[in-house]
């Protein structure tokens, strides 16, 4: 019997015809983040990741090797291992497909889908990607090849069994509404669903040597996906006790096999079934998928023996969990130096080295840095799988730490309130970074003293002690990557030189006007922008800025900008914004400041 407290979590398992590419590493560390998250909340937490070993693409892969099947996936399956230890992966079991426990448990399930007489003989013929190890329609393919593998399938007949996944259509359809995360993936199932129709899947294979006999014809072994789907069940655990699962992590190009065939299986042998299934986006290179068929892979292990584990792991979740983003090593390298160095680093050296000279005072919290709604919407973020969308909250309360201290100037005061409420603060947004990088948190954690636990949020933070911080992340200088970034600026210059230079009677239209920020509110889903009411003088306007990262709400109130007031009003997240703020922005966006005329200055004053 399933615990109430479990929480059973799985990634994909990882075809080993090759080495392990930066795409598999992201999966690991979404599972990962989530698994840590709810080990946080007291879940009793069971993470499951390994290999699929049983594919025909490994047996050709071995072949191509020169040596046999089995010692070719016993050396690939130990990398993948080995990714998983470097990259700090919590995981509690890994399975891999050619164990005996896992044969004994893909033929019980496929013997209890036949006995219950849902699976036939019949004849295939159709087209097989080798790639994707699944049966293809014309339909799927562009131009007659797989968009997936960029390859031409091959086009096979054989004697084979059917599973009749046809009959379970209406029920798939009904279950996915509240299983696949996010709509826009459920939707493209169920488009498909509606518009295809299910057809019986073809579940064996004949003429090949590797792979998991069926326990109903010696002649014939388990179709791939059919053996792959139930390792779920292999690995949940000491006589199953964690199934069935909480969350499935997959990439989107597996989508339907998750969606679609594993609840059908499982509905036909009898097992409950998961409860979500998260389908998350591809890293691309230059717009292109990442991936092992293409060409184009980045090796993960080489980039944390460089750079260090939780500067990949960051790296990554700074990427969208469910769109593509794009990723190369030079936006790890800025990573690092703009975000971990500059901002993370900089503030636990700053506070760790004035509270050793100077000591903590206990203090109540100031209300910049107020913890409680930040913390909500944290938790919010984390409980819907959107990881990126929780980095970002707490790397915007990271600012604003660097900005109160930056305003209360600690060191020229030695005020030791300040310094207990800056490592208040660091307490705080460090326990919610551990699910994303755990050993900087760890480390930060033994520099102030405080348990990694999520009943530590609302406790104060003892006094002890304090040694300054060890410099958490080294900036990186790296050739290749300047020379990147100096690429992308000539770029930007070329395409813009013919808009750079405008004529005096052109610049004379434009109204600059001094405003007074009278309040700054939040702006729902957005993540950079405030909406600011702003007097000038006679009048009051509405204007949205981009600047949340880089200012507190409560800085803002009363201080005095220069704004744009001519502009046509332009509509942004829903609202209307009636002008707009100057400031100075760093080559990199990574520092914006506002330009603030002096105090004397009346609002509505014209600036000319």
């Amino acid at each position: 019997m399933a615990k109430k407290n479990k929480f059973y979590i799985t990634t994909a398992i990882d075809y080993v015809n090759a080495s392990p590419h930066i795409g598999h590493a992201f999966e690991k560390i979404i599972a990962d983040a989530i698994a840590r998250f709810q080990r946080l909340k007291g879940k009793d937490v069971w993470f499951l990741t390994g290999t699929d070993e049983n594919a025909q693409k490994n047996e050709q892969a071995a072949k191509k090797a020169g040596i046999p099947a089995q010692e070719f996936v016993d050396k690939n399956s130990k990398i993948f291992i080995e990714l998983c230890k470097k990259l700090n992966i919590s995981n509690d079991d890994f399975i891999r497909t050619t164990e005996e426990r896992h044969k004994k448990i893909a033929q019980k399930i496929f013997k209890k889908v036949y006995d219950k007489g849902e699976i036939y003989k019949g004849k295939y013929e159709g087209y097989y990607c080798v790639g994707c190890e699944s049966f293809k329609t014309e339909k799927d393919l562009i131009e007659g090849v797989c968009p997936e593998h960029k390859i031409q399938p091959s086009f096979m007949s054989e004697d084979a069994y059917f599973f009749k996944l046809s009959k379970y259509k209406d029920k798939i359809i009904k279950f996915i509404e509240d299983y696949v995360i996010p709509e826009t993936r459920k939707n493209e199932i169920l488009t498909r669903l509606k518009e295809e129709g299910l057809k019986d899947l073809c579940v064996s294979r004949t003429n090949i040597e590797w792979g998991i006999d069926s326990p109903i014809d010696k002649k014939f072994k388990i179709y791939v996906w059919f053996d792959a789907l139930t390792n779920y069940i292999t690995g949940s655990g000491p006589n199953q006790k964690y199934w069935p699962a909480d969350v499935h992590v997959i990439g989107k190009g597996i989508n339907w096999f998750h969606s679609v065939i594993w609840p059908a299986i499982l509905m036909s042998a009898g097992y409950k079934l998961p409860s979500k299934l998260i389908v998350h986006g591809y890293l691309t290179l230059k717009k292109e998928k990442i991936s092992k068929s293409l060409g184009n892979t980045i090796d993960p292990i080489e980039l944390i023996n460089k750079y260090g584990t939780d500067a990949v792991r960051y790296s990554l979740f700074r990427c969208s969990v469910f769109d593509d983003s794009d990723y190369s090593e030079e936006i790890l390298i800025q990573r690092i130096n703009n975000e971990l160095a500059d901002n993370l680093g900089n503030l636990i050296s700053r506070v760790s080295t004035l509270a050793e000279k100077y000591g903590l005072s206990k203090a109540p919290q100031s209300k910049e840095l107020y913890f409680k709604k930040v913390k909500q919407i944290i938790e919010t973020h984390l409980n819907n799988f959107e990881l990126d969308k929780a980095l970002n909250e707490i790397l915007n309360y990271i600012n604003k730490c660097n900005i109160y201290i930056q305003e209360k100037k600690p060191w020229e005061t030695k005020d030791t309130k300040v310094l207990y409420q800056l490592a208040t603060a660091i307490k705080n947004f460090t326990i919610y970074l551990y699910p994303f990088i755990p050993e900087t948190s760890e480390k930060i954690s033994k520099i102030f003293n405080f348990e990694i636990s999520l009943k530590e949020i609302d406790k104060p933070l003892k006094i002890t002690k304090i040694k300054k911080a060890p410099i958490l992340f080294q900036k990186i200088e790296n050739k290749m990557a300047q020379k990147q970034i100096e690429e992308n600026k000539k770029q930007e210059q070329t395409e813009t030189k013919n808009n750079q230079l405008i004529n005096y009677n052109d610049f004379s239209k434009i109204e600059l006007k001094v405003g007074k920020i009278l309040n700054a509110e939040d702006v729902q889903n957005a993540d950079k922008l405030y909406k600011l009411e702003v007097s000038f003088g006679n009048e009051k306007r509405t204007i949205l800025a981009g600047i949340k990262q880089h200012y507190s709400k409560e800085y803002l109130k009363g201080k005095k900008a220069v704004f744009v007031t001519n502009l046509e009003p332009r509509k942004m997240k829903g609202l209307i914004s009636e002008g707009m703020i100057l400031a100075a922005v760093s080559d990199d966006e990574s520092k914006i400041i506002f330009i603030s005329p002096e105090k004397d200055i009346q609002e509505g004053t014209k600036i000319r």
